[in-house]
């Protein structure tokens, strides 16, 4: 009898999209380019796609022993649901500088974790450098108070958001095809 191959599909495709659209859309808000009204439609793709589709994009990076994937996935899905729960339960009255704790916080972690890219490939290190900057400028922007530097770091969200996306996309289209469309920097 001959033995059955079984392959599991890669979820970090499914995890990045969800991280960079997500990613995206509340970066068009930090960066200015929105007003906050609009943060209702950043809450739900946070729950939906930022949040639950990275942890279950993370939980098949479980099953398949990428350690690295998993606390990614699992933990970026988890700041999506803090953000979306925070502002529309507990965000009113909280002081800025509070907020900007939350931020260094995740921008200390995001660090960690760009570490720890330094010997994979080259989109997936540019991935968590600019979301490291990007934590960075808005915990400062709202230590100083500053919209300009908030605005910034909104930038540096959207340039989080494309390296992602490439990176997704490099993924599946290099899947697709048995060979390398985009390259990763393997």
């Amino acid at each position: 009898m001959s033995e059955v191959k079984q392959y599991m599909a890669n979820p970090a495709p499914l995890g990045l999209c969800g991280f960079a659209a997500t990613t995206w859309l509340l970066s068009l808000i930090n960066s200015g380019f929105f007003e906050s009204g609009n943060i209702g439609l950043v809450l739900a793709i946070g729950l939906a796609f930022g949040g639950t589709a990275q942890m279950i994009a993370g939980m098949f990076e479980y099953k398949k022993g990428n350690t690295f994937g998993f606390t990614a996935f699992i933990s970026y899905g988890a700041f999506w649901w803090s953000f979306a729960l925070f502002k529309i339960f507990f965000a009113q009255g909280v002081a800025a500088q509070f907020i900007a704790w939350y931020l260094l916080v995740w921008g200390t972690f995001t660090l960690m974790m760009f570490v720890a890219t330094l010997p994979k490939n080259r989109a997936l290190q540019a991935v968590f450098l600019a979301l490291t900057i990007t934590f960075y400028l808005l915990a400062i922007g709202d230590f100083m108070g500053s919209a300009t530097i908030t605005h910034i770091g909104g930038y540096f969200g959207l340039l989080t958001a494309l390296c992602a996306f490439y990176l997704a996309s490099a993924e599946i289209l290099n899947d697709s095809y048995g060979r390398v469309i985009l390259p990763i920097g393997e």
